[in-house]
């Protein structure tokens, strides 16, 4: 049932000419492979450079983004872009972990573009003894191999703004969705305090790319990562844009002063 694919998919009549990767210009059709490039390269360092990144703030973040989910006995939960498994672990331990989470009747579907990604999940999942209540899905956030309908919770955390195409991402959360199901995009977004603003901007173009260099040894991966943010909608246009995929209630809260925001919204 989870892996069914369905015909109804977001519209490709009229594709764009080109889009962003990093801070450059490539056909539509070249992004995918290049976003998968990146993981690739720093699928087994991802999850460290996270805590050096963000001097462990993502975890704050993170566990705002399951307090917001409010993970219930028995749901399906679609975990887009998830590979290394930080959220889906975070679901089913908030349900009791292990046997409990999976007792309870809950499942955590993760889908990841990059294959590299979902075997780091796979293996830190293996280290947890956690053998069940998760589905491992390589697959494109624009075109989820999961059935119409399946989920109760969507969620894709620090992931939309890699995706070629926002409003098909979109599309395709709504799809999958059950009627009464939620919505929730833990992202990087923009800097509402002007002060901070600066620092974050000064820290992204001097601190980022070196720790890359130094800790994943890709200095350009990180380079990208700096400019996905950068070009990744404001809060405003990204509640507007979730609205017309057809979610509704659509809600955001800033983290840390905007550097990061939980975006939530109701399949209806």
């Amino acid at each position: 049932m989870f892996a069914a694919m369905t015909e109804s998919r977001p519209d490709d009549a009229a594709p764009d000419a080109e889009t962003w990767f990093g801070d450059r210009a490539v056909p539509p059709e070249a992004k995918p492979g290049l976003v998968r490039g990146v993981f690739d390269s720093v699928a087994r360092r991802y999850d460290l450079m996270n805590d050096l990144m963000s001097a462990g703030v993502h975890r704050l973040w993170k566990r705002a983004l399951v307090d917001a989910l409010k993970p219930m006995p028995g749901e399906v939960f679609v975990d887009v872009a998830g590979g290394t498994g930080d959220i889906a672990f975070r679901i089913l331990e908030r349900l009791g972990g292990g046997a409990t989470a999976t007792a309870s009747g809950a499942r955590v579907l993760v889908c990841d573009l990059t294959p590299a990604m979902l075997a780091v999940g796979r293996d830190r999942a293996i280290d947890r003894g956690l053998l069940a209540g998760i589905d491992w899905l390589a697959g494109d956030a624009e075109r989820l191999p999961i059935a119409d309908f399946t989920a109760d919770v969507y969620v894709i955390a620090f992931g939309l703004r890699n995706v070629t195409h926002i409003d098909r991402a979109l599309a395709e959360a709504h799809r999958v969705l059950k009627p009464g199901g939620r919505f929730f995009c833990l992202e990087f977004s923009h800097v509402v305090l002007p002060l901070l603003d600066r620092a974050y901007a000064l820290y992204s173009d001097a601190v980022l790319p070196a720790l890359g260099r130094v800790v994943a040894g890709d200095e350009p991966a990180y380079r990208y990562l700096v400019e996905s943010i950068r070009r990744f909608p404001a809060q405003a246009e990204l509640q507007r844009r979730i609205e017309a995929a057809g979610l509704r209630l659509a809600r955001c809260r800033n983290l840390s002063g905007g550097i990061a925001a939980i975006h939530s919204a109701w399949r209806i």
